[in-house]
């Protein structure tokens, strides 16, 4: 099992240190993530004003959510300084969130109690299209998908001692990203290049087997995935040397 540090932050994002939370009840992790989560916060969250940036309007007036997903909930988008300068509990922090050009989308747990219709997405003013289809992606993977909600990756990849980002993106999400790259000619970077490469060979998890827990199978697939990954290494560096994140060859050195 992945070893937490007594003085990080603990895996059931509540911002306090291991040593203070969870330390000695890590069982207890996920279950309690899912649950603490209040309508005053939900209101801060949903009281937020709805923004489009980037190529978001565009992309998501071109989307038939019901159509695609047989579901009748939204999408909104909210600034993303703006949500992150909502502390835990709903209430405005002290000191200043950094810009970026990023995105996230919020676990739904936090908005349910005051919009159940809509899932939000918190994003920058400088989103790029490829940040904004990889959220985009998880948004529709929760409403036909793999139907798993954000948040839940952390704590359950501490518990199994596998990669986050295995659980982050199921097989769900790489077709809805695959989707979405398309549908919008959207440059994907080295990251997201990789996510679709195992996705197109079929090496994702299902939705089906995150939400059942079995470690076993869970740890046995991802070992598959690992080893995939150190065979096409060479195969994986020709893809994405070009691309914007790319870190540097990943083929294994003699």
């Amino acid at each position: 099992m992945k070893k937490i540090g007594r003085n990080e932050p603990c895996p059931c994002g509540s911002g306090k240190k291991f040593k203070n939370c969870h330390i000695g009840r890590e069982d207890d992790i996920i279950h309690d993530s899912m649950d603490q989560f209040s309508e005053e916060m939900s209101a801060k969250i949903t009281n937020l004003a709805p923004v489009f940036y980037g190529r978001s309007k565009e992309i998501l007036n071109a989307l038939d959510i019901k159509a695609l997903t047989g579901s009748d909930m939204g999408i909104k988008f909210v600034d993303l300084i703006e949500y992150q300068r909502l502390d835990f509990l709903g209430r405005k922090k002290s000191q200043d969130a950094k810009e970026g050009k990023g995105g996230v989308v919020v676990n739904f747990l936090k908005t349910q109690k005051t919009d159940p219709d809509n899932v939000y997405i918190a994003v920058s003013k400088y989103i790029g299209d490829n940040v904004l289809i990889h959220q985009l992606a998880h948004a529709l993977d929760f409403l036909r998908g793999s139907n798993l909600t954000q948040g839940i990756a952390t704590p359950l990849a501490f518990e199994l001692g596998i990669p986050v980002e295995q659980l982050e993106h199921p097989h769900e999400f790489g077709y809805w990203l695959s989707f979405l790259q398309e549908k919008f000619n959207v440059q994907l970077d080295a990251d997201d290049t990789i996510i679709s490469f195992l996705y197109k060979n079929d090496m994702l998890f299902k939705g089906e087997d995150i939400a059942k827990q079995n470690a076993f199978v869970l740890g046995t697939k991802s070992e598959r995935i690992l080893k995939f990954l150190s065979e096409k290494s060479a195969e994986i560096d020709a893809l994405i040397c070009e691309l914007p994140g790319y870190i540097g060859s990943r083929v294994k050195e003699d």
